[in-house]
């Protein structure tokens, strides 16, 4: 199981991320380039004294990713409010990736129709989507408990 982020805007939420994967004890690959610079102090604080402690793998682009990912087995699972499957309905495997895009544009056409599966967290209606790291901790949370992959 791994958590992706391509080209994200916001450093508060990567370095939120970052410590979720920290804490559960799982890889984050980050496709670049990111909206901010690397010494953000939002990054720091958000990721706190965790992100020495988070396995991070950047990318240079969507391809390097996408060519890492397949080499390894693993299918990327994209987070988006246009999903076609719901998050309910998903059924994990622990080697699945699954990947959010920039808070600003998500990710572009070709992303979508690379990804093995395209899924949606339900909301109330009349609701356009979710902070990604708010997201990213339901979508995991749903999927170590699908496959029994939660730290001991």
């Amino acid at each position: 199981m791994r958590l992706a982020l391509h080209q994200p805007d916001i450093a508060g939420n990567v370095g939120t991320i970052m410590r979720l994967a920290a804490c559960f004890s799982i890889p984050l690959d980050i496709v670049m380039p990111c909206g901010f610079p690397a010494s953000d102090k939002q990054l720091r604080r958000s990721a706190m004294d965790y992100a020495e402690a988070a396995e991070i793998h950047t990318h240079i682009n969507s391809d390097a990713f996408f060519a890492v990912q397949s080499d390894a087995g693993h299918r990327v699972v994209l987070l988006t409010s246009h999903g076609d499957t719901r998050l309910p309905d998903m059924e994990f495997t622990p080697q699945d990736t699954l990947l959010l895009g920039s808070e600003s544009a998500g990710v572009p056409d070709h992303i979508h129709k690379a990804v093995a599966f395209r899924i949606n967290i339900p909301m109330a209606p009349g609701f356009r989507s979710l902070n990604i790291a708010v997201a990213a901790g339901i979508a995991l949370s749903e999927a170590l408990r699908q496959t029994g992959l939660y730290p001991a």
